[in-house]
């Protein structure tokens, strides 16, 4: 598994344009990056759960499961059914990560405030 190569995402071909105009991917990269200046990168989140749930209310909760449905099919078959084995343990490495983290965190606070 480890030995194995990652699915990795396609990287668009970057146009050079002569006459020094914007191209559409750089104007919608710099109207993005003036939106998270201006508002916080807390904005994009909120935005999202604002159209999630209006999402929601349109088409209801089971609209989620088929489009989850959906989606996990066309990876399963892009990339196999062992790629969902393999990114479950990698979670499951992570997580174990993060509790061990966090017992080491907990214990050191504890101790800190043991000492005088």
């Amino acid at each position: 598994m480890p030995d194995e190569e990652k699915p990795k995402a396609k990287k668009p071909k970057k146009i050079e344009n002569p006459d020094g105009e914007m191209s559409v991917r750089e104007a919608g990269k710099k109207g993005g990056d003036t939106v998270r200046n201006r508002y916080g990168s807390g904005f994009y989140e909120e935005i999202g759960r604002k159209g999630g749930e209006a999402t929601r209310e349109r088409h209801g909760a089971g609209f989620y499961e088929a489009i989850g449905q959906k989606g996990g099919k066309v990876v399963k078959e892009k990339y196999g059914a062992d790629f969902y084995e393999q990114i479950g343990h990698k979670g499951g490495q992570k997580v174990k990560k993060l509790i061990a983290d966090a017992k080491t965190a907990a214990a050191k606070a504890a101790k800190d405030l043991e000492e005088p």
